[in-house]
């Protein structure tokens, strides 16, 4: 990840990784990174049993929706 975000942008795009409703392309729209960088902030900033439960979620959703993360 190239960037450095604030804290509030940190913040905001863990919010909207987290929801179920906003996909990668969004954040990628507006914060400029990709989904890969998405997934390596979600890593560093979230418990590691957090963030297994949230990619197999993000996994498990992808597989019945075309558009989701």
């Amino acid at each position: 990840m190239k960037k450095i975000f604030s804290v509030s942008e940190k913040s905001e795009i863990i919010e909207m990784a987290l929801s179920d409703h906003i996909s990668f392309k969004q954040i990628e729209t507006q914060f400029g990174i990709k989904e890969k960088d998405v997934k390596r902030l979600m890593k560093k900033n979230l418990k590691e049993s957090s963030y297994k439960v949230w990619r197999k979620r993000v996994r498990v959703f992808s597989d019945r929706r075309k558009n989701y993360k």
